[in-house]
């Protein structure tokens, strides 16, 4: 099932989360997908589901990559949801796209916390505005109160696509059980009460139509995830023998995992280290910095100082370094915050990042690397100002406006805001983390 709204911000997250945490916990196999590049929502997908959460997109990842994920976890999942991105018509390509191209039926989402009967309109205009997809039906969240969900379920055209009503609830004076910031939700890991906030959902989720459902009443949505026609071409060896180290943690915490399995089948070693706890890199070859949320934690890395020496130390000897979005932030000179509080950062870029209140960046991008092109995306709410050289420019799809970002080198260092989808380009990755000065 393909869980999607008609936009942001309807609760698509919490349901696809309760309905994961609802069904592992009744003993079912539940695998969880996420349409489009996001590292956020996974989090809680995988503590409610207890398994991996891949990337699905028909462009960054391919079509011909999902199919083969959604295979491969139709041979041991009893569930499988996928949550949509944005709204279901939104973006190029949409989650409608991936819905009808793979056959997914599609429950809406609709937070219906200012609406009565203009709740069973919108239903319809989801269900119809483009013929051919399969429709599972909807499911009302944030109401108010059982009068309430009578209101809301009176005005369906089709009374059957009525999953049920999620009442309004609360944590601690937040708004939902989710808490957000600036790049969207809160990571599960941060919060001690994560599981109890998934039982929760999973439990208002329980007393709905949705939530009572029976497996043999699932399979009126079956989907047949054919094994691929073509075999996927094996992944050369371009890493045997050397170690990546990555950088995982509160601050570093933007990693697909697709991106830990490509490293491991190119052939290298990965360690795990954390730039906010350890006081040296472990013994490595290349380092990836992912993104984060640096900006958070910036006076706990730069105080850090043995951790910076060993940075340090580790880009004089000439060894790789891949820093993406808050990897390259901090290695900075210096973050100032939205609130116009500067702090130092590495000090092993050149260059000045500035927080800002409005995103300053969103979309899809692709990297040519030596005529291997990466594709990932870019998400930032800072800016940089940096003099180190610009070695290359990522790019846009041909019909996606907009600029690319950076990619700049400073000694072994290459960085960019640019969020890169391993899988895409092995052969550039490789690249990336072998070659120094």
């Amino acid at each position: 099932m393909l869980i999607t709204a008609a936009a942001s911000g309807q609760g698509k997250t919490t349901v696809t989360a309760a309905l994961a945490r609802l069904h592992a916990r009744q003993g079912r196999r539940v695998r969880v997908f996420k349409c489009g590049p996001d590292f956020l929502d996974p989090f809680w997908h995988q503590i409610a589901s207890g398994a991996p959460v891949h990337q699905l997109d028909l462009w960054m990842t391919g079509e011909a990559d999902a199919r083969a994920r959604l295979h491969a976890a139709a041979q041991d999942a009893d569930l499988i949801l996928v949550e949509g991105v944005m709204g279901l018509f939104d973006g190029t390509p949409s989650a409608a796209d991936l819905a009808e191209r793979l056959g997914l039926p599609v429950l809406a989402v609709v937070d219906a916390s200012a609406m009565a009967g203009t709740f069973g309109a919108l239903a319809l205009g989801l269900q119809h505005y483009r013929p051919g997809l399969r429709w599972a039906g909807v499911l009302a969240n944030r109401v108010a109160s059982e009068r309430h969900a009578q209101l809301l379920q009176a005005g369906l055209r089709t009374p059957e696509h009525w999953l049920g009503a999620l009442m309004r609830v609360s944590v601690d004076g937040e708004k939902g059980l989710l808490p957000e910031r600036h790049l969207g939700l809160v990571t599960a890991q941060e919060l001690a009460d994560r599981m109890e906030r998934l039982d929760a959902a999973a439990d208002a989720l329980a007393a709905t139509p949705l939530g009572r459902m029976t497996p043999q009443d699932w399979q009126r949505w079956a989907v047949d995830f054919a094994a691929p026609e073509d075999a996927a071409e094996p992944i050369p060896p371009l890493l045997a023998g050397r170690t990546v180290a990555v950088a995982r943690d509160a601050a570093f915490c933007f990693i697909y995992d697709a991106n830990i399995d490509c490293l491991r089948r190119l052939g290298a070693q990965v360690v795990f280290f954390s730039p906010l706890q350890d006081a040296a890199l472990p013994p490595c070859d290349a380092l990836w910095l992912p993104g984060g949320y640096p900006e958070l934690h910036v006076e706990r890395l730069a105080g850090n100082q043995p951790l910076r020496a060993s940075l340090a130390a580790h880009v004089a000897e000439g060894k790789p370094v891949w820093a993406e979005c808050g990897g390259m932030m901090a290695l900075c000179d210096a973050i100032t915050l939205a609130d116009g509080a500067r702090h130092s950062a590495w000090g092993l870029l050149p260059g000045e990042v500035r927080m800002q209140r409005r995103l300053a960046a969103l979309g899809p991008q692709q990297l040519d690397v030596e005529g291997n092109v990466l594709r990932g995306h870019t998400f930032h709410y800072s800016t940089l100002d940096s003099s180190a050289a610009v070695r290359a420019r990522t790019t846009r799809p041909a019909d996606v406006p907009g600029a690319g970002e950076a990619v700049y080198r400073h000694g072994s260092i290459h960085a960019s805001y640019f969020h890169a989808w391993f899988p895409s380009s092995p052969a550039a990755v490789a690249r990336l983390l072998l070659r120094g000065q």
